[in-house]
This record gives C-alpha cells, sequence and structure tokens, in this order.
C-alpha cells in the first residue's frame, strides 16, 4: 500500500544515512520494518520480565548435577 507523508530535509537525510540506502522508498520502509521489529522485541521482553511467559525446562536441573557428578568424578 502506498502511503504519503511529510518528513523534513533534514531528517530524510538522516534516513538515508542510517539505512545506508540510496532511494527515500525504501530507505523508509527500512527504517519503518526495523522500528516494527524493535517494537515486537521489546513486547516479547517486556512479557518474560513480568512473569506473564516464562520457560519451563523440565530436567535441566537434574542434567546439570549429573554433568556436575560425571566432571567431579572424572576430576577424582
Amino acid at each position: 500500500m502506498k502511503v504519503t507523508v511529510e518528513v523534513s530535509d533534514s531528517d530524510l537525510q538522516d534516513v538515508l544515512e542510517l539505512t545506508g540506502e540510496r532511494k527515500k522508498g525504501p530507505a523508509i520502509r527500512l527504517l519503518m520494518e526495523q522500528a516494527l521489529q524493535l517494537r515486537r522485541r521489546q513486547r516479547i521482553v517486556e512479557r518474560f520480565l513480568s512473569g506473564e511467559w516464562g520457560v519451563q525446562l523440565e530436567g535441566f536441573e537434574q542434567a546439570t548435577e549429573l554433568e556436575r557428578q560425571r566432571l567431579l568424578d572424572v576430576a577424582d
């Protein structure tokens, strides 16, 4: 979908410089995609930090302890 936006010359130059693109359309599109990706990542981080999301690693602690014991046995 095409969208018309007003951007100052200085902001447009910054966008071109930051993205490394030569053309205005691809530069704005790339910057928008990167901003959306960053926001999505922030939402995921917030969900983990708030406890809304979590990770269950069944058997992880037991496996870690077994590996620690194995390493101690090998060292002796």
